[in-house]
């Protein structure tokens, strides 16, 4: 697991195993850490952030101070894998019919929030950064 404190850290569905198993293959990207929405820390440092505990994917990335959420989230987490510009695209304007699908084919029973803005990491949400690391997702189900 990636110990540097700016590595990033992407806020995934713990108990989607499509979301699971591309939250392993991001793991190469820059040191991502991958984490499960459903770890302990994660409800505290969505609570310092948003205020709530919105049900999103969220990418966490310290070192430029910024928080993406949702179909931002979903467009970084593309341009950073080197994927074509029109690729990031797609999955940014699709973000919602895919979550959707996914959520479906899961048995998922909640639909994700409508957050899909970058935001400025709040210092209350920085200081909760590293608590996170720990709950990192080693091997997921779908895997195991």
């Amino acid at each position: 697991m990636d110990t540097d404190p700016d590595a990033p850290v992407l806020i995934f569905d713990g108990d989607c195993p499509y979301c699971s198993v591309a939250a392993v293959a991001l793991r190469r990207l820059e040191g991502v850490v991958a984490v499960p929405w459903e770890a302990d820390p994660v409800g505290p440092f969505l609570d310092a952030q948003f205020g709530s505990r919105p049900f999103a994917m969220v990418l966490v990335d310290p070192g430029e101070n910024r928080v993406y959420a949702g179909r931002s989230a979903a467009q970084e987490l593309a341009d950073r894998a080197g994927t074509p510009g029109i690729v990031g695209g797609l999955v940014r304007d699709n973000y919602d019919r895919i979550a959707s699908v996914v959520g479906t084919l899961s048995g998922r029973g909640r639909d994700p929030a409508d957050i899909h803005e970058t935001y400025r990491l709040r210092d209350e949400a920085r200081d909760l950064v590293a608590d996170l690391r720990p709950a990192a997702s080693e091997r997921p189900d779908a895997l195991s």
